[in-house]
């Protein structure tokens, strides 16, 4: 990379090189793996685990007094009331990596106070290294990225994902697959969303839309998206994306005609469905809200929109 990079960037590449290798080894010998199961198609290797130790050790030798959000170990490492809180993803792609399918990626975000601030997002396979800095512009290697130029939903190429956890509202996306199906160019399912926004950054989608990610799963290409030109939020439009379990990405003017036709889909409260009888959850500080995904709503009258650190069932 010859253009300079800010200094957490700098290290957060590092880290992510030192897990792709990590994970490009174990690759050539996939039969031996370890491999253990967080619920019904949600597996964890034991690569996943090495991978995020390496990038937890690269980070707090350089930052100790950071705050770490892993995907594997949670809030475990690192300092608990940092105002920089690291976001990782290990593997993401997991199911891809152990089939021998070669799309997956390590995906690091640096938070302060709530708002992502570097990203790096890296793909083992083709030594491809997405980054971005606040303010500074998306990349690829040493190409500066560009959302597409595109502004027609029918001539779009649209990413997505499907859901495969128990408890996904599987009939609610088909629905969403259908209605989206019927407007684009054709849709994709790679299997690895960190990549997925990388890809509409880098204009080879024009969009992307998934349910049940978590900010592990988004917060690196979230920025680079943004950093490209393109933009990203819930399915109403709004900004807290990373809390709400469901994200759609694009160019500006696609955009906008995805956020039109998923808006009926998004996660609300319907005023004729009853609310969990729990008690409010206590108030959190930006850093506790970037480990807070679960705490159900009180309940309210007419629609309501989840706000950060809230999720409904």
């Amino acid at each position: 990379m010859s253009q300079a990079l800010h200094p957490m960037l700098n290290i957060a590449v590092k880290a992510a090189r030192a897990a792709g290798g990590i994970i490009n080894r174990a690759s050539l010998d996939l039969d031996l793996l370890k491999v253990n199961t967080k619920g019904p198609n949600d597996f964890v290797s034991e690569v996943d685990q090495a991978a995020e130790q390496a990038i937890i050790e690269t980070l707090l030798a350089a930052y100790p007094g950071h705050g770490i959000l892993a995907e594997e170990s949670g809030r475990t490492h690192g300092a608990k009331d940092s105002e920089y809180v690291w976001i990782i993803d290990p593997l993401d792609g997991t199911t891809n990596f152990l089939h021998g399918f070669p799309v997956y990626a390590v995906s690091i975000a640096l938070a302060h106070r709530g708002q992502v601030q570097q990203a790096v997002v890296y793909d083992p396979t083709r030594n491809d290294l997405f980054y971005a800095s606040r303010g500074r512009g998306a990349f690829l290697n040493d190409k500066r990225l560009r959302a597409s130029k595109r502004t027609r939903l029918q001539e779009a190429l649209i990413g997505t994902g499907f859901p495969f956890r128990k408890g996904d509202n599987f009939k609610r996306y088909v629905a969403m697959f259908e209605e989206v199906m019927q407007h684009c160019a054709g849709l994709r399912r790679p299997g690895a969303a960190a990549l997925d926004l990388c890809y509409v950054a880098a204009g080879w989608y024009d969009g992307f839309f998934e349910t049940g990610l978590s900010p592990w799963d988004i917060a690196a290409g979230s920025l680079i998206v943004t950093e490209a030109g393109g933009l990203i939020g819930n399915f109403t439009g709004e900004a807290d994306f990373l809390y709400q379990r469901e994200v759609v990405a694009g160019t500006p003017k696609i955009y906008a005609q995805l956020v039109k036709l998923l808006a009926p889909y998004t996660r609300t409260i319907k005023a004729d469905e009853p609310a969990p009888a729990t008690a409010p959850a206590p108030a959190l500080t930006p850093e506790e809200a970037l480990a807070a995904t679960a705490a159900a709503p009180a309940k309210k009258k007419g629609p309501v929109r989840i706000r950060k650190g809230e999720a409904a069932d």
